[in-house]
């Protein structure tokens, strides 16, 4: 992409705005956006066609809202050829859940989503459980165990005995007291010796009464066995449908009615479990537990559930039949729920590889991150060689930190509730060199729209990402639109890789947004003021101050230049009466020139108001000489209606600091009930600088502050303080 044209209205407040941006001379535009301009509203229209959402205005959501972004052909960009980078994000980065899954954010966010869908379902589906069973364990681990002899298995588990429940017929065990029949008392007991042995007596009868059964036959027809055929039968209409079955027997039995087959069953296992030498053996095992005052509730279960007692020999097995017999009472939502989980699974397992293949990927991010930025703390992979072997599929990061004196390993939560925030934005930035790598290796076409990414961090981290986007901006397939209200960092992107011509300053009007091009990025008064003071009134009247600021620097601010410019920039008893000549006589012994002006008999104070009344009328623009010429006549006006005002010109004079303070507060104290003067006088204290500096960082201010604002200052001292008042 050689240039990025922009066409947009009504968008998140910007009224209008057209303009291109170039990349012939380099891969990167930067553009300066006063505070309020439009800034943010630019990035979050960017953020829109990254996520493939419309645009809007917020404010007024009826007005038709025009958005195109396209290259030098015409050709739109697509939602995967933008990224925007967030002055920051807290929550951009990894999740708990995922435990830092080391795979591009896209990915991430989908590896989540998958097991969120997933998690909601389980919670449904154990509740459900938990209901059936009235248990208060953690039936996630319960289930597993059962069914694979671990507790972090759960679904797993669920897989392997999905034909055994789809094929049953009948949930036989569904309703047995879980937590009682499996208490840690009731186990204990029913493993002990002295049990095993008369339970063992009890199965032996139980069997010998099985085998002599008209219609039961131990190990294949039992009474539980009758149970589930007659319960499978009525739901499934069996009887109702006219049939019969038989049995086989001495004499022939046909039964009609599901109610004649279960009565034939209770009689048949009544048979059985009152024979007496049956109920001694039980008797036996009851007073066994009746010494046991832990067990007596499992003794009144038995009392009435006799027999369950020999499913007792075998507890894994018992166990086994009551989960599946309580999920085949909720079979619809098992089925459900492993499902869904079967349908996610080669997806999670897709990303699983991706993340694998990007190990070495973060590896390099890990690299960079420790290398460049300035934090208390350091990355490694923590399990590095289990993945590369293949043992674990996922990378999660660890955290080191150093106080300088000793390294602990460190967990994520404790970590950022020691880092300082400009830390955190640090440990955030992370995430963005992920982003930009993984679309490096990939060889991917990306406009980075930057919006104040180092805003807010501390000087050294601030330049480690400065030096990371000037990388960003030597790779072809990149290219940046990097978008501040901050003009030093402004003036530092120039300095590094952004190429002068390819940085823009927005300028908001009544229309819309205008994009020009930057002016004083560099020492706007070494390069261009300086050589113009003799040939521009406007540059001349706005080069006092630095003049005065480089006298302060090289002889001090008793020197006699000083002082007569402070005169020039503060109302004071010899305003009026320094001349041109007098300035020029200044600028000429401190750079060592011998020029001179047309007019150097006029006094200085006329040029400075007769070309702040030209600024008045010239037309909206990033103009510092405009912007300052209008702030020293501003003052300089308020100053002198003051000081006429207070007429004590002992008490001005031993005025050394902060003079337009100190003056509002003597007018203030001589005439408080000039209530509509305070309110221009504050103005004036808070839109004019006391001092303007040679160092560009030192006036951003000024150029934050419109023309309009300035020169509306300008009228409203001028009405409210005319020279006759």
């Amino acid at each position: 992409m050689k240039k990025l044209k922009i066409q947009l209205e009504h968008c998140y407040g910007i009224r209008k705005l057209e303009t291109e941006f170039s990349f012939e001379k380099g891969f990167a535009c930067a553009l300066y956006a006063p505070n309020g301009a439009m800034k943010s509203s630019l990035a979050l229209t960017f953020q829109d066609i990254a996520s493939g959402s419309p645009s809007k205005d917020r404010i007024f959501p009826g007005r038709t809202t025009v958005r195109k972004v396209s290259d030098e052909s015409g050709a739109e960009l697509v939602p995967d050829q933008i990224f925007v980078i967030q002055p920051y994000d807290q929550l951009f980065g990894h999740t708990e859940k995922t435990s830092t899954l080391l795979v591009d954010n896209t990915l991430r966010q989908e590896y989540e989503k998958l097991f969120a869908d997933i998690e909601e379902i389980k919670k449904v589906f154990l509740k459900s459980m938990k209901d059936q069973t009235k248990s208060k364990r953690d039936l996630e681990r319960e289930i597993s165990h059962t069914f694979t002899k671990t507790g972090d298995e759960f679904f797993g588990a669920l897989r392997r005995i999905r034909q055994e429940v789809t094929e049953q017929d009948a949930a036989t065990f569904a309703s047995e007291p879980y937590d009682l029949i499996f208490d840690d008392k009731v186990q204990e007991f029913l493993k002990t010796k002295d049990f095993r042995s008369l339970l063992g007596n009890y199965i032996e009868r139980y069997n010998e009464l099985l085998g002599a059964s008209t219609y039961f036959k131990r190990g294949v027809f039992t009474y539980y066995n009758a149970e589930q055929i007659a319960q499978t039968l009525a739901k499934n209409g069996f009887f109702d449908a006219q049939h019969t079955i038989v049995l086989n027997s001495d004499t022939k039995v046909e039964i009609n009615t599901v109610k004649d087959l279960q009565g034939l069953i209770e009689n048949e296992r009544d048979q059985i479990t009152k024979d007496t030498e049956l109920r001694k053996r039980f008797e036996e095992i009851r007073e066994k537990i009746n010494k046991n005052e832990n067990l007596r509730k499992f003794q009144d279960y038995l009392q009435d559930n006799a027999q369950i007692l020999p499913m007792l020999a075998n507890l894994e097995k018992l166990k086994e039949e009551i989960w599946k017999s309580c999920i085949k009472t909720h079979f619809d939502l098992y089925k459900d729920l492993l499902d869904r989980y079967e349908s996610v699974e080669k997806r999670r397992r897709e990303i699983v590889e991706t993340a694998a293949k990007q190990r070495t990927q973060w590896e390099e991010v890990v690299r960079i991150f420790n290398e460049r930025f300035f934090v208390p703390f350091k990355l490694t992979v923590q399990n590095r060689e289990a993945v590369m072997l293949g043992k674990e599929s996922i990378a999660n990061l660890a955290f080191e930190f150093d106080d300088g004196h000793a390294t602990v390993p460190i967990d994520k939560a404790t970590l950022l509730q020691a880092l300082s925030t400009g830390e955190k934005k640090a440990f955030y930035i992370l995430n963005i060199i992920f982003e930009v790598e993984a679309r490096k290796k990939a060889a991917q076409p990306t406009l980075f729209v930057v919006d104040d990414i180092a805003d807010s961090f501390d000087y050294k981290n601030k330049y480690a990402i400065i030096e990371y986007l000037r990388d960003i901006s030597e790779d072809s397939n990149f290219r940046q639109l990097i978008l501040t209200h901050n003009f030093d960092f402004f003036r530092t992107i120039e300095s590094r890789f952004v190429p002068y011509n390819q940085c823009k300053m927005a300028l908001k009007t009544s229309d819309g947004i205008n994009i020009i091009q930057a002016k004083g990025i560099k020492n706007v008064f070494v390069n261009d003021w300086k050589d113009q003071f003799f040939k521009d009134k406007k540059k001349k009247v706005a080069s006092v101050a630095f003049v005065r600021n480089m006298i302060e620097y090289t002889k001090g601010e008793s020197d006699p230049d000083y002082q007569l410019l402070t005169s020039l920039l503060h109302w004071k008893s010899d305003t009026e009466s320094i001349t041109i000549k007098q300035l020029d006589d200044i600028f000429n012994r401190l750079f060592n020139t011998s020029d001179k002006s047309a007019d150097e008999k006029r006094p200085v104070i006329e040029l400075i108001f007769e070309t702040a009344n030209e600024c008045l009328n010239e037309p909206e623009g990033i103009n510092l000489e405009n912007k300052i010429v209008l702030s020293i006549a501003t003052r300089l006006w308020a100053e002198r209606f003051m000081v006429k005002a207070i007429n004590d010109s002992a008490t001005v004079d031993a005025i050394k600091t902060t003079q337009t303070p100190a003056l509002v507060r003597m007018y203030k104290g001589k005439f408080p009930a000039e209530a509509k003067d305070f309110q221009v006088l504050h103005r004036v204290m808070l839109m004019t600088p006391e001092t303007i500096h040679v160092n560009s960082f030192m006036y951003e201010p000024i150029l934050d502050m419109s023309d309009d604002h300035l020169r509306k200052l300008l009228e409203d001292v001028m009405s409210t303080f005319p020279p006759t008042r």
